[in-house]
């Protein structure tokens, strides 16, 4: 349960009272999400949650994002190199759930004023028509100091940092035996999940005010959520016992001001994933079975794998899906699509078997023809934007050629030609397993250079370095994380304005940015 890409995904709860929940008084009570049109009543909210761990209950605390009366608009101010949303502004004038948590993100982030970040949302392929909005995916880095909950948050991270480990046990002991009843969704085998879920949600909230990185990750987090049976009513649980587990080990510290903070930004976090959860039950299923139609094996750990979903699976050249195996039940792990749609409805994968890697094991060594797995919603936004000539620079690591593959193709069904520099990076001639599509693609293509890049340290940016210049392309960077970190330096380095640098590892480089 609660899977994030290439990290487990933290749960998250929302807010207390604020007359929406039709009960109120408790803490994290969970708004009450859109209605069906089809139903003739409203869904009725969640109970209650318990205690936290101390035995004393938190003082119900008002979010800042929630005020009395209406939550003012912020004006939005456009990120160079980004280019309005259409889809937001008619968001906007709707009144959309999307919106208004955008809204409480930019609230939470700050007591006083603060400068209003262009946060867009991304929009579901299914309802897509236009280009989708560019969300810079790199590091955020606010020019103001921290706002006063993100410096208690903060404050809370570096304490309990020596005795994480312990903070994580603690949390699943107090999850698990307070609301047995969520052990069902989780994993048979815990070890799998330590370490992955509380750091993800702990991740968002040091990062609370990181808008534009934070609030597409969440929305993509609150709609993946959906294929575990995530509930609104499951995430008070596990806003509680995140409070007790913080309270316990960062104790020396703790005080109503942090515990307040802390609601504050969880509240936020959570009802972000909510509506966006609530918006994508109205128009797609939860996940998608499909069949593995054919199994490709490249080399003795790398396959193709080639699947029929059971119904129409939208989605854009570049994002990527979770994929849950029938052996290990309820582990999803994140693979990019690596071909662009198409009509005959297929999708592709490109799984490289890794040690202890339960799922890509599977993949690889065990799925056949015939076999049916589960797919979840697709995510990512290090898609092309079709509405420029602007040359299109790609970085592909290993396996991370997959989706710069599926980015090729997309620029040649949309027959535009413009300039696509492909640089292709491997430890060995061995592990260029894609090579000759890759080639066959410049052939038919002029537009098109593909470069390969050997080397044993896999240093794919120097590479990018010696040619150029590259301040006119939009960049796209994918493969293993400390690639992508590097290769958005060199890319800064070369000219690239830091808003026309794509990818979707997220996670991992908002950490590393500190």
């Amino acid at each position: 349960m609660f899977e994030a890409r290439h990290s487990m995904d933290a749960p998250t709860t929302t807010s207390s009272d604020d007359g929406t929940s039709g009960g109120g008084g408790g803490w994290f009570t969970p708004r009450r999400p859109p209605k069906r049109p089809e139903d003739g009543h409203p869904q009725q909210p969640g109970a209650d949650a318990h205690q936290a761990s101390e035995g004393r209950r938190p003082a119900s605390i008002r979010p800042l994002g929630r005020p009395e009366g209406p939550v003012p608009a912020a004006e939005p101010v456009a990120e160079p190199g980004e280019r309005p949303s259409d889809e937001a502004a008619a968001d906007s004038a709707a009144g959309s759930a999307g919106s208004s948590a955008e809204e409480r993100i930019l609230a939470a982030a700050s007591v006083g004023p603060s400068p209003a970040v262009q946060s867009q949302p991304t929009p579901s392929p299914a309802t897509q028509s236009a280009p989708p909005p560019v969300v810079k995916d790199s590091v955020a880095k606010p020019s103001r100091p921290a706002s006063p909950d993100a410096a208690l948050v903060q404050r809370t991270m570096a304490e309990i940092g020596p005795v994480a480990d312990q903070v994580t046990s603690y949390f699943y002991a107090l999850l698990f035996t307070r609301h047995p009843d969520l052990r069902p969704m989780f994993p048979a085998a815990m070890d799998t999940q330590r370490d992955r879920l509380l750091k993800a949600l702990l991740t968002a909230a040091e990062h609370i005010d990181h808008t534009d990185v934070l609030v597409s990750y969440l929305k993509n987090l609150g709609r993946g959520h959906r294929k575990y049976g995530t509930r609104p009513e499951h995430y008070p649980a596990v806003g509680e016992c995140l409070i007790g587990s913080l309270s316990r080990y960062a104790s020396a510290i703790w005080d109503e001001e942090t515990e307040a903070a802390w609601v504050r930004t969880y509240t936020t976090i959570s009802q972000v994933m909510i509506d966006a959860a609530a918006e994508d039950e109205l128009r797609a299923p939860a996940w998608w079975f499909a069949e593995v139609v054919s199994h490709d094996l490249r080399t003795p750990d790398i396959a193709v794998v080639t699947v029929r979903p059971d119904q129409p699976y939208p989605f854009l050249a570049g994002q990527y899906t979770s994929l849950e195996t029938p052996w290990w039940p309820r582990i999803w792990r994140h693979y990019s699509f690596a071909s662009a749609p198409r009509s005959d409805g297929l999708l592709s994968f490109h799984v490289k078997a890794v040690p202890a890697g339960w799922v890509s094991n599977a993949l690889v060594h065990h799925a056949r023809p015939g076999d049916v797995l589960r797919l979840g919603p697709p995510g990512g936004s290090m898609t092309v934007d079709h509405t420029t000539d602007s040359g299109l620079l790609c970085l592909g690591g290993g396996t991370g050629i997959a989706p710069i593959k599926a980015l090729v193709e997309d620029v040649a069904e949309h027959g535009r030609r413009r300039p696509v520099e492909v640089f292709y990076g491997a430890r060995t001639d061995h592990d260029l397993y894609d090579i000759d599509t890759m080639l066959r693609l410049q052939q038919s293509h002029p537009w098109l250079s593909v470069r390969p890049v050997v080397d044993e340290r896999a240093q794919l940016p120097d590479a990018v370095r010696e040619y150029g210049p590259w301040n006119e392309y939009d960049a796209y960077l994918s493969g293993p994380p400390g690639m992508i970190r590097s290769g958005v330096d060199a890319l800064r380095d070369v000219g690239i304005p830091e808003a026309r640098i794509r990818h979707d590892s997220v996670e991992e480089l908002v950490v590393a940015g500190e």
